[in-house]
């Protein structure tokens, strides 16, 4: 009785200190990876500007800035993209400490996996964008005729590349998500399995739009993982739900027991 009580039962007053606490901690972790990534900022930038000196080896492209703050304010830019992603261990346990208040405390430590698993996964899905990307670059740049110049701005290119990182850096992390609604009460597994046509049409599309590629080989690339990554949270919930239908098929069945036993003891 006392662990059903407990669960869900903090004030409003405390989910806004909690939820305080933990955007400033996380708020914390972000400064440190700006920082971190503004001292960076260099050699991020000669990776992405290295698809557009493959261009101009066809014909006249490069990147411009429009403002004479242009350089520094994408240099600060780049250092806000690559804070998220170096703090992305914080935020992301920050982030699933605090929905998920309703587990019992053994429940609560699956906090802890969520992130050992979610944290790997958002960087893997940046690491497919950054894998991409060049090859969307040139795709995109090569429509235009050979006699054109392709002059880019810079800041509307380097928002452009580090969106679909980090698009696909959190799209990684959605089955994670998953999960932990199931194992929270929230979505059983039966309901994602019903929907499981429309997860699949979803991430096609989704794959298609961050990955025009002519050849399609790239919009297979990051629909196949993640319609895996899908499939791997369909099966966790499935056990989970089973493993919970069991218990509590168990506990009822040791009430009525009990109810038996009663008159006999008396």
């Amino acid at each position: 009785m006392t662990s059903t009580v407990a669960r869900g039962t903090m004030p409003l007053a405390g989910h806004v200190r909690e939820a305080r606490v933990r955007a400033t901690r996380a708020a914390v972790a972000l400064v440190i990876g700006c920082i971190a990534g503004y001292l960076l900022a260099n050699p991020i930038l000669d990776l992405l500007r290295s698809p557009i000196e493959q261009v101009a080896l066809d014909r006249v492209a490069s990147l411009n800035y429009d403002t004479i703050t242009g350089a520094f304010d994408l240099k600060v830019r780049v250092a806000m993209f690559a804070g998220i992603v170096l703090a992305s261990p914080v935020w992301l346990f920050e982030l699933f400490a605090y929905v998920t208040p309703g587990l019992t405390r053994k429940e609560k430590r699956y906090t802890f996996g969520f992130t050992a698993v979610a944290v790997p996964l958002f960087l893997v899905g940046c690491y497919f964008g950054l894998r991409i990307f060049p090859r969307m670059v040139e795709l995109l740049a090569g429509i235009s005729s050979d006699e054109d110049t392709t002059i880019l701005t810079a800041s509307y290119y380097v928002d452009f590349v580090l969106k679909v990182v980090i698009a696909l850096g959190i799209s990684f992390v959605l089955p994670v998500l998953v999960v932990m609604l199931n194992f929270m009460g929230i979505l059983s597994a039966r309901r994602i399995r019903r929907s499981w046509r429309v997860i699949v049409v979803v991430i096609v599309l989704f794959s298609a739009l961050v990955t025009p590629s002519a050849d399609v080989l790239s919009m297979f690339l990051v629909a196949i993982p993640m319609t895996a990554l899908f499939g791997i949270a369909l099966l966790i919930t499935h056990l989970h739900d089973r493993r919970a239908a069991k218990r509590a098929r168990m506990a009822q069945a040791a009430v009525g027991i009990g109810k038996e036993s009663a008159p006999c003891s008396a």
